[in-house]
C-alpha cells in the first residue's frame, strides 16, 4: 500500500512520527511536505495529497495540519475524495467501513502521539464493507457530477 502524507506546519511533529509509523507497518509512504516549521498554507499540501489518491499514485491519504479543521474542508473540495477528520480510533474506523474514507485527517495539536498512531494503523487495517453504505457513496459520487457539470 502507497500513502501520500502532507502537513501544515502545525502537523509537522506529529507527521515525522506517523510516518516511522507506517514505515513499521510496511507501507510506502509518498512524503507531500511540509519539512520544516516555517509557516506554510494548508491547502497546498491538502492539493498535493487528494492529487496523489485522485490519480492513484497513492492509494489512500493522510494529512495533518494544526486542527485537521483546514485540511478537511480542502481536501473534501476535491472530486473523488472522502477526507474524514477524525478523533478518536472509533470516529476512523467507521470512517473506513461506512464511508470508504480515502484521506484520513488528523489535528496535530490536538492529538496524542500514541492516540494517532493507533487511529492510523485502525484506519489503515479497516475495510469498507460495502451494502447499504454504497448507496450513500453512489449519492456523493452524484453530487460531484452534477457539481462539476455547472
Amino acid at each position: 500500500m502507497r500513502v501520500a502524507v502532507g502537513c501544515d506546519h502545525g502537523g509537522l511533529a506529529l507527521k515525522d512520527v506517523l510516518c516511522g509509523v507506517l514505515k513499521s507497518a510496511g507501507v510506502e509512504v509518498l512524503d507531500m511536505g511540509t519539512g520544516n516549521e516555517d509557516s506554510v498554507d494548508y491547502p497546498d499540501f491538502a492539493a498535493k495529497v487528494a492529487r496523489s489518491v485522485t490519480s492513484g499514485d497513492a492509494d489512500r491519504g493522510l494529512a495533518i495540519c494544526g486542527t485537521g479543521i483546514g485540511m478537511s474542508i480542502a481536501l473534501n473540495k476535491y472530486p473523488g475524495v472522502r477526507a474524514a477528520l477524525c478523533h478518536d480510533s472509533f470516529t476512523a474506523r467507521l470512517s473506513r467501513q461506512h464511508n470508504d474514507a480515502n484521506i484520513l485527517v488528523l489535528g496535530g495539536r490536538v492529538l496524542g502521539q500514541e492516540v494517532a498512531a493507533d487511529m492510523v494503523k485502525q484506519w489503515l487495517a479497516t475495510p469498507f464493507e460495502g451494502g447499504r453504505h454504497q448507496k450513500r457513496l453512489d449519492k456523493i459520487t452524484q453530487i460531484e457530477r452534477d457539481i462539476c457539470k455547472g
